[in-house]
This record gives C-alpha cells, sequence and structure tokens, in this order.
C-alpha cells in the first residue's frame, strides 16, 4: 500500500497493490482513485442495530451484520470431516445459519457466541432455514492477528456507523472499505465546481468533505450533510445537462409555421360544436406562437385526462399544415391510436377527407399507420403521407421504422410521453429535414419540480380546466375481502349509472389463460389470491352482479380488428360494460362511461 498523494485520475494499483486493484478493475469496473471514492455505500450499520434477516431473499448475495448465537459440530454423512453451523442473529430474532464444510477448529475458537461481525455471501435454503454456505466474513472487537488488517479500519466505526458497499463475491464489502481508507488518507479532491457563495446559500459542504463523510461519517449529521451534498451535485448536473441541451435545441434552426388567416385552423374552430375553455385559448396561443418563430418548439402539455388536450394538439397540426407542412402524432397503443383517428376524423368532418366526394376540398387527409395495417391498406397509406396529401399522419410505434417518409415533417406530437424513451422521439424528429416542432402530452399530474427535473428541456403547459359540463371525479377504496357489502354496492352502482343511460369500466390487472408470455401466477406466501384476470372476471360478472347487461372484453392480446370493433362498439354505446386490461389506461376518451372499477 502506497503513501503518496493521490489525485482522482491515479491508477489504483499505485494505491492498494496491483492484486486487489485487479479485483476491484474486474469485478465492480474500478480502475482510479476518483472511482473508488465516487463507489459509496449503499447502507450503513450499527453494531446492535436490526439488519433484518428475514427479510433476506434467497439467491440474493448480501452483506449482513450479526452476532455469534451458538456454533454446532457435526459429521458430515457423504464425506469424511465435520461440518461447522454457526447462528448469528440480527437482535430481532431473525435468524441465518452459517454453514463451513471440512475440518475448521479455528473456525470454531474464533466465531464464539457473544461476537459481532459483518458476513457476506449468497442465500440459500436448506429445510426452511436461510444460511451463507462457506461466507466471507470479518469480526469487529478483539481482532486476532489474522484479522487485524482487515479490520483495523472497520473498528473506526465500532459503536458509529459501518459503511456497506456494493461488492462482489470476490471483493467483499470490508475489502473496499480497507481501499477507500487508503485512497481517501492520500487523495487530494478535485477542486470544487460550486462557488463558495452558492454552497453558503444552499447550506452545503465542501466537496472535499462530502466525500470523506461519505465513506467515513463521524456521526449521522456529518453522513446527512454529506448525501445532502452529493444529492444536489447530482440533481444540479442533470439541470446543467438539460439547460445546455434546451439552449442547442433553440439555436437551431426551423421552419417557421405561422398562423394563417381564413384557413383550415379557422375552418375547424368555426365547426367546433363548443367553445374551447380559456385554457385551452391560452395554451394554444401560447403555442402558435412558438410554432411562428425559426427555432423548434419542445414544449411539455399536460392536464387532466378529459382537459382537452386532444383539441389543442389537433389546432397545433392544423396550423402547421396550414404553413405547408405535415404533422404526425405518435400515441403508445393501437387501441389509443385508431381512436385519435377516429376523434379527429369526427371533428375534422370534411375538412379532413380531402379528395373524397363528401370531402372538402381546401382540407387535408388524416392517415392511421399501425404495424397490425394490411399490406394494400398500408401501401396505401404510406403513399399518401410521402406524397404529403396527408396533412396529419396517426400512428404508433409503426411510425419510426424504415420506409415511412415524409415530405415535409413539421410537427411531432408525442401522447402519453412517460411511454416513449428520449431515442424514439429522435427517431420521428429525425424523419424531417430540419429539426420539427416537438409538443408532447401526458395525463399524469407532474408537479413542478418534477417537471423541471425529467422535462427540463421543455417549456410546460398545463390545462386546469375541465370543459364545461364535466363532473369531478371521486374515488374510493372498496375493501371486498372486510366488506364484502361493500363490494356488492359497488356492483349496484354500477347498474345504477348504466339504468341511467352510462356505460362503465371493470380493469383487471392480467389478460388470464395463460398463454405466450404470461404464466399463471401462484398465491403469495401470505395466501392472498393472485391478481385477477379479464378472462376470469368477466364471465363471473355476466353470470353474477351484472347479469343481463352487455359486456365486452379487451386486451392487448386479441386481434387489432377485434380490438378496434370492440372499442367501436363501446363507443357507440353498443356495450353497458368493457372489462379490460390497463390497455384502456392511456387517454381512451368514451364521454359516456361514468364509473370505473
Amino acid at each position: 500500500m502506497s503513501e503518496q498523494q493521490s489525485t482522482p485520475d491515479t491508477p489504483l494499483k499505485k494505491l492498494v497493490g496491483e492484486k486487489t486493484a485487479k479485483a476491484l478493475a474486474g469485478h465492480l469496473d474500478l480502475h482510479t482513485a476518483g472511482d473508488l471514492v465516487y463507489h459509496f455505500p449503499r447502507r450503513y450499520d450499527e453494531r446492535g442495530e436490526h439488519t433484518d434477516i428475514r427479510s433476506l431473499d434467497v439467491g440474493e448475495q448480501v452483506t449482513v451484520l450479526g452476532q455469534v448465537q451458538r456454533t454446532a459440530v457435526r459429521p458430515m454423512r457423504q464425506r469424511r470431516g465435520n461440518l461447522l453451523e454457526v447462528t448469528v442473529g440480527d437482535g430481532s430474532g431473525g435468524q441465518l445459519t452459517l454453514t463451513f464444510f471440512g475440518n475448521q477448529a479455528w473456525r470454531e475458537r474464533e466465531l464464539k457466541p457473544g461476537r459481532w461481525g459483518m458476513f457476506a455471501g449468497k442465500v440459500t435454503e436448506f429445510r426452511g432455514k436461510r444460511q451463507l454456505n462457506g461466507p466471507e466474513y470479518v469480526l469487529l472487537g478483539e481482532s486476532t492477528e489474522g484479522e487485524a488488517a482487515a479490520n483495523e479500519e472497520i473498528e473506526e466505526f465500532a459503536g458509529a456507523l459501518i459503511p456497506v458497499y456494493p461488492a462482489a463475491a470476490a471483493v467483499p464489502t470490508w475489502v473496499i472499505a480497507r481501499c477507500v481508507r487508503v485512497v481517501l488518507d492520500t487523495f487530494t479532491p478535485p477542486e470544487d465546481p460550486l462557488p463558495a457563495a452558492v454552497r453558503a446559500t444552499r447550506n452545503l459542504v465542501g466537496l472535499g468533505t462530502a466525500l470523506h463523510d461519505i465513506h467515513r461519517p463521524a456521526s449521522k449529521e456529518a453522513l446527512y450533510r454529506a448525501r445532502h451534498r452529493l444529492k444536489w451535485d447530482e440533481a444540479f448536473a442533470v439541470q446543467l445537462t438539460l439547460v445546455q441541451r434546451k439552449h442547442r435545441a433553440s439555436a437551431a434552426p426551423a421552419r417557421p409555421r405561422p398562423a394563417r388567416p381564413d384557413g383550415l385552423l379557422d375552418a375547424f374552430d368555426a365547426r367546433l360544436p363548443y367553445e374551447l375553455t380559456a385554457g385551452q385559448r391560452d395554451v394554444g396561443r401560447e403555442i402558435a406562437a412558438d410554432l411562428g418563430t425559426g427555432h423548434p418548439m419542445h414544449r411539455l402539455l399536460q392536464g387532466e385526462v378529459g382537459s382537452g388536450k386532444t383539441v389543442v394538439a389537433l389546432r397545433a397540426m392544423l396550423q402547421v399544415v396550414d404553413a405547408g407542412g405535415q404533422a404526425a402524432l405518435l400515441a403508445p397503443t393501437e387501441v389509443l391510436a385508431a381512436q385519435h383517428h377516429r376523434g379527429m376524423l369526427d371533428l375534422l368532418g370534411p375538412l379532413g377527407r380531402a379528395g373524397e366526394l363528401d370531402g372538402d376540398p381546401a382540407g387535408t387527409r388524416v392517415e392511421l399507420v399501425t404495424g397490425s395495417l394490411g399490406a394494400a391498406a398500408r401501401r396505401r397509406a404510406l403513399t399518401e403521407v410521402a406524397s404529403g396529401r396527408a396533412g396529419i399522419v396517426l400512428g404508433t410505434h409503426a411510425l419510426l421504422y424504415e420506409g415511412v417518409d415524409f415530405a415535409d415533417l413539421g410537427l411531432v406530437v408525442v401522447d402519453e410521453q412517460h411511454r416513449f424513451g428520449v431515442e424514439q422521439r429522435d427517431a420521428l424528429r429525425a424523419k424531417a429535414g430540419q429539426p420539427p416542432h416537438v409538443l408532447v402530452m401526458t395525463a399524469t399530474p407532474i408537479p413542478r419540480t418534477v417537471a423541471m427535473t425529467v422535462y427540463g428541456d421543455l417549456e410546460v403547459s398545463t390545462l386546469s380546466q375541465l370543459p364545461r359540463g364535466r363532473s369531478p371525479i371521486a374515488s374510493h377504496v372498496v375493501p371486498a375481502a372486510e366488506k364484502p357489502a361493500f363490494l356488492d354496492r359497488a356492483w349496484r352502482r354500477l347498474r345504477e349509472e348504466v339504468a341511467a343511460g352510462h356505460q362503465a369500466y371493470v380493469v383487471c390487472p392480467r389478460i388470464g389463460e395463460a398463454g405466450a408470455g404470461e404464466e399463471e401466477p401462484p398465491a403469495d406466501d401470505t395466501g392472498r389470491r393472485p391478481p385477477l384476470a379479464v378472462t376470469e372476471v368477466a364471465p363471473l360478472l355476466a353470470d353474477g352482479p351484472l347479469r343481463g347487461l352487455r359486456i365486452g372484453v379487451l386486451h392487448g392480446r386479441l386481434p387489432a380488428d377485434e380490438k378496434d370493433a370492440v372499442m367501436r362498439s363501446f363507443a357507440a354505446g353498443e356495450l353497458d360494460v368493457l372489462v379490460a386490461t390497463t390497455v384502456i389506461e392511456v387517454g381512451v376518451d368514451v364521454p359516456n362511461s361514468t364509473v370505473m372499477i
């Protein structure tokens, strides 16, 4: 071990020796002093504190802090020699057996009842008991000569905090702790990137102090301050990256798509059967202004289900079509893409059927591109898109594939943004000659702080009003097992809504009838039933509490045309109840449905 001063770039082999450095590199990808210093403990143990041995999972590689309770030696059945079993406890009643094979009398003398130690290995189970076979370990207090080197630095934390690191079988946590100690004793931290004024304003400790105290905290307060500073650094780095991305995007050139008087958008507004909310008008003006600039729009539109995001997005798409471009909407499921297609065609009327007998010559065409389209329909749709005759294109991931080419893609709308990665968003943007404007939408309420962190590269608009006539949503939890009468009342409440002319959803977490990719889950250890499935619940309801109602079934394993037919029937009011998986969760909109169980 070397005592020379080290920097973040110093190779570990110069500090901890070649053999240990090779193990750290091979098993944990740690090569330099900086790598090791930023390899933070995953938790901290205290002697006498509960490790909760009972929560360990079989097959898990663990490090536990425990106290030796008893030892027993017995002859092995299959071969010569003895087996040493050591029972350790965590102070809360949990016990773990350590098993050592062969004649190892010295271990029995070493692992005396009452000794505390850290034990590392893979959890197995034998005759209902959790155990570690031949674990690595280090004992705390009263070190023997052989333990002294490994134990010396651990003992600094005796009675205080013992760091437990993400480790490997060949590199247990106490070896990492020993290496960290050597490095910290010689480590010159990098210059603190945060100015002193910022640190003072935010009550942040210096970087060098934080890096020392995250590994060797003198107290819980010191540990809290170190964690707070290092977490702040991580969040700050994310923010800087997002701001840089935002500046790069805003500096890129984009073709302006300004509003055109007396165009498609004005004609659409004139035929809308209802009045836009004040929020829709305000957000519409923000988006219209963004589209008219020479830099690409990057805006997040959030709003509850039913707040009118789709109409806002459609108005933006029509502004782009008025300016000679095309707009594409990317939806996460075929059910939602098909619903957007039907909904937009209904809203546009003749304006969305240009070239057809009853179409408006001044209108455009709306095309749907999904993976389940037949060959002939796909060729026709792709021709309409490539020629530019289709001003509005709706689809699923199929829009991202090769062969889907646009004449002039000016706007990309991504629905339910959390279902898509940045790569998918970028793949669609790459289909434009110049960077297109981008509008992403979500119905998941996002607090401002989360929006800044996750969508810091986007401007955020929020629709907080519901359209006139929409009732606020009331949610209730029914403890079905404890109060079955409450569940009976829930089904009666659903029937009351249907009797009043409305419709209902019943949502289940599984499809059922185990097929490809789905196993029937057993009841868990507590005896609780597995999650209910659509194919089980639908017949139970049809023969039971919902007897006589028109019930449909919808899930992801149905063929696309069957899914579409079921949603059309439900939207047309031909079904009273739709029993479905969460395939309906992303924006499926049937205003007449008033209850969901």
